[in-house]
């Protein structure tokens, strides 16, 4: 099974820690039901005033998908200047260092 890498940052002034994880829950929660997902880890820089996530899906397609998607939330949410990425996983290497993948 081909697993990817999904990385997204991008500007935003707050809210950061418990009242962002409050205000954005039910999204947490419908982002465990995209088709292929796996797991999210949820980044956040109030010094900075950036946010974004890395995210393990289990095919290049599915997180494809969720991307279009993604894109689409963000753009209608005024955010602008967002960084996506797309990485393939070296799981040999990645092995050595104990990721839970």
């Amino acid at each position: 099974m081909e697993k990817v890498i999904l990385y997204v940052d991008f500007p935003h002034e707050g809210p950061f820690g418990k009242e962002m994880a409050e205000n954005l829950k039910d999204l947490a929660k419908s982002i465990n039901e995209e088709p292929g997902f796996i797991w999210k880890v949820w980044t956040e820089s109030e010094k900075d005033k950036e946010v974004g996530g890395i995210y393990l899906f289990e095919s290049r397609k599915s997180a494809d998908i969720y991307l279009e998607k993604h894109k689409v939330r963000l753009e209608e949410w005024g955010y602008k200047n967002v960084t996506y990425k797309i990485f393939e996983i070296n799981e040999n290497l990645t092995n050595i260092n104990h990721s839970p993948i």
